[in-house]
């Protein structure tokens, strides 16, 4: 097990310039401008591999736009910020409108100044000169450690909640009502071998929404997956749009009396869903049912204040401090009901299907 998390860079985004990086040529003077022959194979490479792509260039909208659409490559971006904006602002709004920190993306440009301006106001960005384009599929950062299915589904994930945020912004009446709308179904059940490619990504990659940012290897997590002292949940969630695909993953130690929650984590995707609060709670209605303590691990950090509110809300107080974390009980006298817009299906058995 490894009680931090990695010490290499884990992109999740590349943002690219257009003008001289995905093309030769300059788009507003020459309408002809030519594709840069490794990139298209850079793109479809990164892509399978759950990396996603946006673009932060100055240029005009519409014309860009209809050139990606003749290259063939318009649907790879992602949230696509080309306008006369800093490339800096640009990044901002893009991980923003993905839900991920700056510290897991990377930019591509062949101008030095654009990426001096994009490490002088995030200096968490990795920065690349466009002339690295050929190197870039053996770099580290960007070589997953795993690659799940739900990995190379991640774009079309991405993409279908493009028309969920659509559908928000149409959506008139109180909020309740309109996740009430998406119809959503949240499954939580035993982890099976099947889904530990993606519960070893989900340790690997969640870091805002990790209650202690520990990660585990496959190896380690199919060892608690066989034992009887263990349980090893892992959620995913649809509704009425798609699958969220597998989006959150629990340990916990089953002593006689008294059950350790040892990691509790969700995608940052489905943060505003609620899902992390009705994961805790299934937790907490299990130990219940069990008549047994309920303990959790929280480890501090600058990313994931937001678990330790979720802990504090749903009824955990600190009971010790141990070394670098805290250990949290739950108080049972705190009832609350879990959101009634989300329908759950729990599994026990292990051999029952999950949908992906």
């Amino acid at each position: 097990m490894d009680s931090e998390s990695p010490n290499r860079q884990e992109i999740k985004c590349v943002v690219w310039d257009l003008d001289n990086t995905i093309w030769n040529g300059i788009l507003l003077e020459d309408a002809s401008v030519s594709l840069r022959p490794a990139v298209p194979k850079l793109i479809e490479t990164l892509d399978q591999r759950g990396i996603l792509h946006s673009i932060a260039s100055r240029n005009d909208f519409a014309q860009a736009m209809a050139k990606l659409e003749g290259f063939g490559l318009r649907d790879f971006f992602l949230y696509p910020q080309i306008n006369w904006n800093s490339k800096s602002a640009s990044l901002s709004t893009i991980a923003n409108s993905l839900g991920l920190s700056l510290d897991s993306f990377a930019f591509v440009d062949d101008d030095p100044f654009e990426r001096a301006e994009i490490k002088f106001s995030h200096p968490e960005v990795l920065c690349l000169d466009a002339a690295d384009v050929p190197l870039m599929t053996a770099m580290p950062a960007l070589t997953p450690r795993t690659i799940s299915a739900d990995a190379r589904e991640r774009r079309r994930r991405y993409l279908e909640n493009l028309t969920r945020e659509q559908f928000e912004t149409e959506f008139v009446g109180p909020r309740e009502e309109f996740l009430a709308s998406l119809e959503m179904l949240l499954s939580i059940a035993p982890v099976r071998v099947e889904d530990l490619e993606r519960a070893e990504e989900l340790t690997v990659r969640t870091h805002q929404l990790n209650a202690t940012g520990y990660t585990y290897s496959r190896e380690e997590l199919d060892q608690f997956r066989q034992l009887d002292t263990h349980q090893l949940l892992i959620a995913s969630l649809r509704d009425r749009f798609g699958s969220y695909g597998r989006i959150g993953l629990a340990l916990i130690e089953c002593a006689e009396h008294v059950w350790t929650l040892k990691l509790l984590l969700v995608s940052c995707r489905v943060v505003s869903r609620g899902v992390g609060t009705i994961l805790l709670d299934h937790i907490i209605e299990q130990a219940q049912r069990r008549n047994v303590i309920l303990h959790a691990l929280f480890v501090p950090n600058d990313r994931n204040r937001m678990m330790y509110v979720a802990y504090k809300f749903a009824g955990f107080r600190e009971l010790e401090r141990r070394d670098d974390h805290l250990i949290l009980v739950h108080d049972p006298s705190v009832r609350r009901a879990s959101p009634d817009y989300i329908k759950v299906q729990y599994f026990p058995d292990s051999t029952s299907t999950q949908f992906d």
